[in-house]
């Protein structure tokens, strides 16, 4: 049996990101963001439906989502759902659906990221791009003639 888990998110941290390290150095950082659906009820009013979501991130993306992001920040999140069960010390079988972030997007204007005081911009606060050397020793022999194509 075919299945998918996939989730695709864009919200606001409702509170500021939690980072935490093991003990083996992992870190793990522990969000909530809100999203808003805005629509019309049967009498034609606007009603506002918000749902609240967790999302836990590991790794390198747990550190600059920490380093980065504060309360009321936006973000796109893509990650799978997970669901958690446990059992309270009363003996209640609990559980909670939460989001397992695989991938995230800074959202926002560069102001929007410079709200809070800060002397620094919204550059100093992107991760760097790092570039890639390129291998051309296996191209030595190409040329760019598209005669010479073999198709």
């Amino acid at each position: 049996m075919a299945s998918f888990n996939k989730v695709i998110l864009l919200g606001n941290l409702t509170r500021d990101p939690e980072l935490r390290v093991t003990p083996a150095g992992q870190s793990i950082c522990k969000i909530a963001i809100a999203t808003t659906r805005v629509f019309n009820d049967k009498e034609g009013n606007q009603r506002e439906e918000t749902t609240f979501i967790d999302v836990d991130s590991f790794g390198r993306q747990a550190e600059v989502i920490s380093q980065y992001f504060t309360k009321g920040k936006p973000i796109l999140v893509e990650g799978r759902l997970r669901l958690d069960q446990w059992e309270t010390n009363e003996g209640e079988k609990r559980n909670k659906l939460k989001v397992m972030l695989e991938s995230f997007t800074f959202v926002g204007s560069k102001t929007s990221n410079n709200e809070n005081n800060s002397e620094e911009n919204y550059e100093q606060h992107t991760p760097p791009v790092r570039n890639k050397k390129k291998d051309t020793s296996s191209h030595a022999d190409f040329d760019d003639n598209a005669d010479n194509a073999p198709f």
